[in-house]
This record gives C-alpha cells, structure tokens and sequence, in this order.
C-alpha cells in the first residue's frame, strides 16, 4: 500500500491526515505554512454549527449597500481585484436563487449535524478533550432598534441544531460591564461553541499526527499531470489530497480543473487577555459585524468581507476600525495589538469542494469551507477517509463535488 500525500497543513488537512492514519493508511503532509499563518490559525475560533444557511442567498444580496466598508459595514470589494470579484459576484448571484439557497441549507445542515460530536471525538483523540468548549456564544445589540429586528431574525432563521435563547439578567449584567455602552438586547445560542486556542490546538494536531507515524514535508508543493494520473515532484505518493485552502485553487486548475475560488479576506487584532473573563464563550457585536473571543492568553476581535486576491497587500484600515469599534465600546482590550489578515477559500454557492477528481483517478480535494473551515474539519476528515479508503461515507459528498462548476466533467 503506498502513501497518501495531503497538500496543505491547516485544519482540514491535519484532522484528514490523523484520521487517515488511524485507518491504517501511510500519509505525508505538504506545507510550507512553518509559522502558523494560515486562516485556519486566525480565525474567530467559533464553532458555527447554527450557520445552516449558505451566504449565497437573495437576504444577502439585498443587505450589500447597508454592508459596504465605505458607509461603515464589514463588506469590501477593492477595485484593484474587480477581476476577482465581478466573475465570482455573478456566480454568486446565480447560487443565491431560491432552489440553490434550499438546496445549499439542506447540504449543509447534513454536516453541520455532525461537526460538534466530531470535534469532541477529535480533541479527545489528541488528547486534548478541553479543546473544544460548549458553552455557546452570545449576540449582542446596542440600538434598541437593531436588538428587536436582530432577536427576530435569530429566531426565525434555521440554525440547525442550535438553539436560541433568551439571557439571564446576571447574564446581562456581566455583558453590560464588559463596555462603557449599555446593551439594549443579547440572546444566547446554545449547540454552538468554540476552540480554546487556535495555537494550542495547530500543536495538538500536528504532534498527534507526527506520533502516529506521520510525516511533515515543509515546503510549498506543485502538481503535474501524467495521464490520468497526478504526482507531487519530490513526493513520494499514490494518491494525492488536495486540502490547501485558498491555494487549492492554482493547484487544481494547473491540473486542468475549474475552480472559481475566491480569496475572502478577513482581519483580526489581537491582545493580551488579563482584562477579559477567562470563562466567557464568543460574543458577536452584530451591529459592527465583529466577533470577539477569548483564547487561553489572548483575546481577539474579527471581522470584515474583503473580496480580493490572495496575494494584494493587507488594508491597514481594516485593523483600525477594528480598533476603533474596541475603543468606542469601551472593551478590555487594550494595545499593542497584534494585527493578522488571511484568506478564506470561498466557493461561489458557499458549499465547500468535497470529492474526487474525474480528470484524474489518484486526486482527491476537500478545500472551499469558506467561513466553516474549522467547524466543518473534523466532519470533513471523516467523509475524506472513507472516498480515499474506499469505504462508504456517513454523508453523501455528491453535492459537494467540483462536477458542480462546468469543465470538471
């Protein structure tokens, strides 16, 4: 039996790899990220199982004018990437019709079904079972207006297995002292949950995986096409993953598959978490469109929708904005900050590519989670273990397939 080459060390790519292992098959992994840069490592940390509607949706669409960075929001098309982004916004507009939107919920919500239990096996697995925190997280307004339209909307809105409450007073209370801006309206979700540290855990995974026999390749990989069959110069492997993220794309289409990706940029600062309750589960300031968590010894707010090109220079007014709507709601957070931006691999219908190649019969993908990277990654290594071992997944990847997209046939 040969290897199993994974492309790409993130999340998705190191929970496949552990599980791969575990099904007693040989894997190499590829990536030259040595620092720890990747998206998966900066994002919200959030557990986003009541995310069941896709974001390619006629309700998004209608929202964009009030959501532009220009008036305020967390929505940004830079037109040095129209390029990038008119093509993909077309697509888009294409996905967001009703049948598409209904379909998109009804395949997503199949994962999202099973990624907290997931999880739970994972970190247990790595023996880090404190990793992953249930406790939840909380939305928050401070218009009286945007709390009302924004409690109705949570509550009518299909949020899976998540469920939406409503705060306790000393729940309120404690929310209220976090700022200097009384909060005119919070719910609670429960189902939903968090990652106790993203550095933490990118250790925990690559150590496991390094202890059951795996091997870490740090460098950039390529792929090259011969026949019907794909190679990694310098690899040795016969079969090949594809689980790069935001570069699965270059990947897959120098090997003659269409994938049109795009980079959704997002934008994070971070700081010390002396001042910030340590037991406090994830709060969504929706009214900013800003997550803020806290991680063991940090704590850190997240936003923006930066529609761009993966390789364009970081916008320093993102980060300041961020610090800016920190400042103005009078959080304990206080500077330095530490400043991150990275890409999330975004496919046009915001379904993730999940599958096997029909152009080449040893190349398999899971990359395009878009905002569900982290959620979806161990849901995500379970169906990828069973198509590479040939065994039947517990969830159709039918729709998830790049057949989806015209020239994969």
């Amino acid at each position: 039996m040969g290897r199993i080459a994974i492309i790409g060390g993130g999340v998705v790519g190191l929970s496949t790899g552990i599980a791969l292992l575990d099904a007693g098959q040989a894997v190499v992994l590829v990536d030259d990220d040595a620092d720890g840069q990747a998206a998966s490592w900066g994002n919200a940390g959030h557990i986003a199982v009541e995310q069941v509607a896709p974001l390619a949706s006629l309700s998004l669409l209608r929202s964009v004018p009030g959501r532009l960075f220009a008036w305020g929001g967390a929505l940004d098309f830079p037109l040095s990437a129209i390029g990038a982004w008119l093509p993909f916004g077309l697509r888009l507009m294409a996905a967001a019709r009703p049948a598409q939107f209904r379909h998109g919920s009804d395949v997503l919500r199949g994962l999202l079904e099973q990624a907290m239990p997931a999880w739970t096996d994972l970190a247990t697995r790595i023996g880090a079972p404190d990793m992953v925190r249930q406790e939840g997280h909380y939305v928050v307004w401070h218009g009286a207006d945007a709390a009302a339209a924004g409690r109705k909307g949570w509550e009518a809105a299909d949020t899976g297995i998540a469920r939406v409450h409503d705060v306790s007073q000393a729940e309120l209370a404690g929310l209220s002292q976090l700022g200097a801006q009384p909060i005119a309206g919070a719910i609670r979700f429960s189902g939903s949950g968090q990652i106790a540290d993203l550095v933490l855990l990118r250790q925990a995974l690559r150590t496991a995986f390094l202890a059951q026999g795996g091997e870490i390749v740090g460098r950039r990989a390529t792929m090259r096409r011969s026949g019907r069959r794909i190679e990694v110069p310098g690899v040795e492997a016969d079969r090949i993953l594809v689980c790069a993220g935001v570069h699965s794309r270059a990947l897959m289409e120098a090997v003659e598959h269409k994938v049109p990706m795009i980079a959704e940029r997002g934008y994070h600062i971070r700081a010390d978490a002396a001042d910030w309750p340590a037991e406090m589960p994830p709060i969504v300031y929706e009214e900013r469109s800003m997550i803020v968590t806290r991680y063991r010894n940090s704590v850190q707010a997240a936003s923006f929708v930066e529609l761009g090109r993966i390789d364009a220079q970081a916008d320093p007014r993102k980060w300041e904005r961020l610090e800016g709507h920190v400042a103005e709601l009078g959080l304990p957070m206080r500077g330095p900050f530490t400043r991150w931006m990275g890409c999330r691999p975004t496919l046009p219908d915001y379904l993730p590519a999940i599958g096997r190649s029909q152009k080449a019969d040893n190349l398999f993908y899971a990359f395009g989670h878009q905002h569900l990277g982290l959620t979806l990654a161990p849901i995500t290594a379970r169906l990828m273990t069973g198509l590479v071992t040939g065994a039947e997944p517990a969830v159709s990847v039918a729709p998830f397939d790049l057949t989806r997209y015209a020239g994969n046939g």
